[in-house]
């Protein structure tokens, strides 16, 4: 079964949704995906992005909120039974598909323009961001990475029938950081500035991809704007977010 979200008022079904998007957009205006027509509902309330089968709802800045299981939020790794209620509405999220993240995947952003001291570095220069820190109260990205330091994640063997089988990085390019490297080594590596831009990108069985998830602009690869949709990265590729460029490549 794939991921769903059934949209009910007052103990009653409205309408149910498959979730068969990578951005789901819910919000008061016909072009959303799901339309909840209601002065209290935003034009654009707020989206689901999912990856894979992991889903997580971000608010859109709307007028009036929203909660997930009685607790108001801004971003929330969407688990299966989850009710997400705007106004009046509730939408039951419904996934019985086992995912590759965990909340923390999500609730933990690498902030790419933190000065260097911030972070720990190791002899060969590779950066280590700090990894405490997770969502404040009000659900934001705290400061912080998906990333461990490289030792204490077990080594797996490249396949090289399958891309995402091999290891990868990403190299800063400019500013504070300029020089560092990141290990992609979670299924999911969430990067950029909350609240302004942030991207995740995902180790998929064919690839790695980035995704677009928060910020009025998206990123771009190698000049070019990735859009809504994942965009899946080539050795080499140069990526823009938040300000800061940095290089993905595969590592021997």
């Amino acid at each position: 079964m794939s991921a769903k979200l059934i949209l009910s008022m007052d103990g009653a079904v409205l309408k149910e949704y498959e979730i068969s998007k990578e951005r789901t957009l819910i919000g008061r205006k016909p072009h959303n995906d799901i339309v909840i027509e209601n002065l209290a509902v935003s034009s654009e309330h707020a989206a689901v992005i999912t990856i894979l089968n992991d889903s997580f709802l971000e608010d859109l800045d709307s007028t009036n909120g929203l909660s997930v299981n009685g607790v108001v939020t801004k971003k929330h790794f969407l688990q299966n039974n989850d009710v997400i209620e705007i106004g009046k509405y509730k939408l039951k999220y419904l996934n019985d598909q086992p995912g590759e993240a965990t909340p923390e995947d999500f609730e933990k952003t690498m902030v790419l323009n933190r000065p260097a001291k911030a972070a720990h570095g190791d002899a060969t220069g590779r950066f280590t961001p700090p990894v405490a820190g997770h969502g404040d109260a009000t659900g934001r990205f705290a400061t912080s990475s998906v990333a461990k330091p490289a030792a204490a994640i077990p080594a797996q063997a490249p396949a090289a029938s399958q891309p995402s089988a091999q290891q990868a990085a990403v190299q800063i390019l400019n500013g504070p950081n300029a020089g560092r490297e990141l290990e992609l080594v979670k299924s999911l590596t969430t990067l950029g500035k909350p609240g302004v831009q942030v991207a995740v990108l995902a180790r998929r069985p064919h690839g790695f991809f980035i995704t677009h998830v928060e910020g009025e602009s998206f990123p771009s690869v190698n000049g070019a704007s990735v859009g809504e949709q994942p965009h899946q990265l080539a050795d080499h590729d140069i990526i823009e977010l938040a300000g800061v460029k940095m290089e993905f490549y595969f590592k021997a």
